[in-house]
């Protein structure tokens, strides 16, 4: 067995499974991502009903543009693309292509937080849009803000993930850990498309 690849007759089909302790990471995870649900769920409950709420500053429509979060939306939405063709490699025992794919996924993510702290920034400086302006402020911000905040830890696993078994290759014990980044990647793109469809999008055409 080398370092960076494990022999497919000795590991299983599916390795991130393959032990009790892999199937109860994947267990307890979903019931983490039940509870993300919920809290995400919350956030988008408070923005609908303070979206109107803009307090005479600026509204929905007045600072949205959807040119960049088409392409927040591209970014991301290909990273969860890369993440899949990295378990790929995971399920094929190639830890090499494995990690390349997770790198392509990683750039992706920073690009996506580059663009948002740049709306961000934008928001503030052109247009006074804080999270203290109005309760449609303190909501967007909230939103965002906490799936931005999502993003970043994701990124933050994703690399210690990365550095940490770079030497080790892929073993039974962290093939779970992998496999649980990627389903935590996939749940923040799917609530990206969420904040997409209902901030601005609903922002934009009313």
């Amino acid at each position: 067995m080398s370092d960076h690849s494990l022999n497919p007759e000795v590991m299983p089909n599916e390795p991130e499974k393959a032990t009790l302790e892999g199937k109860n990471k994947f267990l307890g995870f979903w019931f983490f991502l039940g509870g993300e649900t919920v809290l995400f769920a919350c956030l988008f409950g408070t923005y609908i009903a303070l979206r109107n709420s803009a307090a005479g500053g600026p509204t929905e429509n007045e600072l949205f543009g959807l040119e960049l979060v088409f392409l927040m939306t591209i970014l991301l939405l290909t990273s969860s693309l890369t993440s899949v063709y990295a378990v790929y490699h995971m399920k094929n025992n190639n830890f090499k292509k494995m990690q390349l794919w997770l790198g392509i996924t990683a750039l992706l993510g920073f690009g996506f937080l580059a663009c948002e702290l740049y709306e961000f920034t934008h928001y503030i400086h052109e247009y006074g849009f804080t999270f203290r302006s109005s309760a449609f402020g303190s909501a967007f911000y909230a939103l965002v803000g906490f799936h931005g905040g999502h993003v970043t830890f994701g990124l933050t696993w994703l690399i210690a993930l990365m550095i940490r078994n770079a030497k080790r290759g892929l073993n039974l014990y962290n093939a779970p850990k992998f496999y649980t980044f990627s389903l935590y990647w996939h749940f923040i793109d799917v609530v990206w498309v969420f904040i997409f469809t209902v901030v601005y999008l609903m922002g934009k055409v009313g």
